[in-house]
């Protein structure tokens, strides 16, 4: 059977996300594992925390998101209004820490210019100027 990955995604605010985890996490994932969860991860960036979390069915993540202490738990991150982030899927970043180098331009500009006919030599020219016409 299939299973789905969901993510809450916690950004920092005038505490950091990573404080609100270091409260929280051992209830969250305690009772994310009573209630049927397969895998769980956290995630540390830069910019405040992921919990991203594996159920094999949508009805098990609804049970455990209606539980009133994940409720509780997302009602205190720091920026409750704007600063959480709950969805389907595995969340973060694209995966790469390193920023990606440089390519070509998508547009016309990565096509290259045909090469100018080469110049012609004093000989050829010599001889376009005696031929008789």
């Amino acid at each position: 059977m299939a299973a789905d990955w969901w993510s809450i995604e916690v950004l920092n605010a005038s505490t950091p996300a990573a404080a609100w985890r270091d409260a929280y996490a051992p209830t969250l994932v305690e009772s994310a594992v009573t209630n049927r969860a397969l895998a769980w991860e956290w995630h540390t960036y830069g910019w405040g925390v992921v919990f991203e979390l594996c159920f094999r069915e949508e009805e098990h993540w609804l049970g455990w998101r209606a539980l009133p202490g994940t409720r509780a738990a997302l009602d205190a991150v720091p920026d409750p209004v704007s600063g959480v982030l709950v969805h389907r899927g595995r969340g973060g970043t694209s995966g790469a820490f390193v920023p990606r180098a440089p390519h070509g331009s998508p547009g016309a500009a990565a096509v290259g210019l045909p090469e100018p006919p080469p110049e012609p030599s004093g000989a050829a020219v010599l001889r376009e100027r005696a031929a008789p016409v």
